[in-house]
């Protein structure tokens, strides 16, 4: 929870805060796994005695952030998540909105632009 303080306090919430889940709020699995296709990394990894493992190859980059989910059977899954600034969290819980930014988006890489007049009068010199 501490962390989760200072990504706050500091404006930037991570994504995952946007999805209905958190502590006894877990999205399904299904939801949660987008590729099945899994490749053992170490056979046999024992806990330490501050119950820690070390996870090194697992890892493919460096400060990276997770949710951490673990079943009934102790099977562990790490979900990576980015961080986005508290300002911009509106727009990933207004559907409508980040529909119509994902469409814009798209058509931009499609090439359906629009030239415009030039918008220098309207600056703030």
């Amino acid at each position: 929870m501490g962390g989760e303080k200072s990504l706050i306090k500091s404006g930037t919430v991570g994504i995952s805060h946007l999805r209905q889940s958190g502590p006894g709020k877990n999205p399904s699995m299904a939801s949660l796994i987008k590729d099945t296709d899994f490749e053992l990394i170490t056979e046999i990894q024992k806990s330490d005695a501050k119950k820690r493992v070390s996870l090194g190859l697992a890892i493919q980059e460096a400060g990276a952030v997770y949710n951490i989910y673990r079943n009934r059977l102790g099977q562990i899954v790490l979900d990576p998540v980015k961080a986005i600034p508290a300002y911009e969290a509106w727009l990933f819980k207004n559907k409508s909105a980040l529909a119509s930014v994902k469409r814009g988006l798209a058509e931009s890489a499609a090439g359906r632009t629009k030239k415009l007049r030039s918008f220098a009068a309207h600056a703030k010199a």
